[in-house]
C-alpha cells in the first residue's frame, strides 16, 4: 500500500517538535521501559504485561519489516530537544486495499503535551498523501479520553460505540471505534486554508495599506 518513499529506513516525517522515523535496533532499551509499564499497555489491545524480555526487539523486527514491505507504516517518535531517546511509537496498518487503522503510544512522561496529537496529524497527512486510502479507522477504550481526545483533535469521529476484542488483556472490553475519511480530511483542511486567509485578510484590513 505505502509506496517506495515510505519503504526506506531513511524515511522520516518533521514535526514541530518531533522526529518519526523507523525503528532501530538500538532504540530496543527506550522502547522496552515505556512498553513495560502498566499505564501504557493497559489500553492497548495487543501489548503483553509483563512486558517479555526481547519484544522490544522484535516489535522492531516487525515493525521494519512491514515497513519494508509496504504493507504498513510504523514510526517511532524522538524529540529535537533534550534526549533524543523514543518516547512513543505511532502506526498505519492496512486494512484491506483501501483502509489504515491509526494506533499509537507513548511513554507517561510526555503525557499531556501534545505530542501525540502531533504526531497523529503528521501520520495523518502521510496516510491520506502517499496511499489511496479513502479511510482512516481507530479504535480507543471508552473509558481512555485521552486518546479519544487526540483522535477529535485530528477530525476523527465516532462511528460506533460497542466490545470489541484486546487478546492482551484477555477480553472484550468497551471501545469507540474512530472514522476519518478522506472526503473529510480534505474538507477540513480546505475549510482551514480558508479561515487561514480570511483571517490574514482581516489582519492586513486593520492595519491599513
Amino acid at each position: 500500500m505505502f509506496p517506495d518513499l515510505a519503504r526506506d529506513d531513511v524515511f522520516r516525517l518533521e514535526t514541530a517538535r518531533l522526529w518519526l522515523r523507523w525503528p532501530r535496533a538500538s532504540d530496543a532499551a527506550a522502547i522496552h521501559r515505556f512498553c513495560s509499564l502498566w499505564e501504557v499497555a493497559r489500553f492497548t489491545a495487543r501489548m503483553p504485561h509483563p512486558y517479555p524480555p526481547g519484544s522490544a526487539e522484535r516489535f522492531i523486527y516487525a515493525a521494519r519489516e512491514a515497513n519494508a514491505s509496504g504493507r504498513d507504516l510504523t514510526l517511532v517518535m524522538t524529540p529535537f530537544k533534550g534526549k533524543r531517546d523514543v518516547v512513543g511509537s505511532i502506526s498505519l496498518e492496512s486494512r484491506g486495499a483501501d483502509r489504515l487503522t491509526l494506533g499509537f503510544a507513548l511513554t507517561p512522561e510526555v503525557w499531556g503535551k501534545g505530542l501525540a496529537t502531533e504526531a497523529a496529524r503528521a501520520v495523518v497527512k502521510t496516510g491520506f498523501g502517499l496511499t489511496s486510502a479513502i479511510e482512516i479507522l481507530a479504535n480507543v477504550r471508552v473509558e481512555n479520553a485521552a486518546s479519544c481526545r487526540v483522535l477529535e483533535k485530528c477530525g476523527f469521529a465516532i462511528a460506533s460505540t460497542g466490545p470489541l476484542g484486546a487478546p492482551a488483556r484477555g477480553g472484550l472490553f468497551e471501545c469507540h471505534s474512530f472514522s476519518l475519511t478522506r472526503q473529510s480530511w480534505t474538507e477540513a483542511g480546505v475549510l482551514r486554508r480558508q479561515q487561514l486567509f480570511a483571517d490574514r485578510g482581516r489582519v492586513q484590513t486593520s492595519s491599513g495599506p
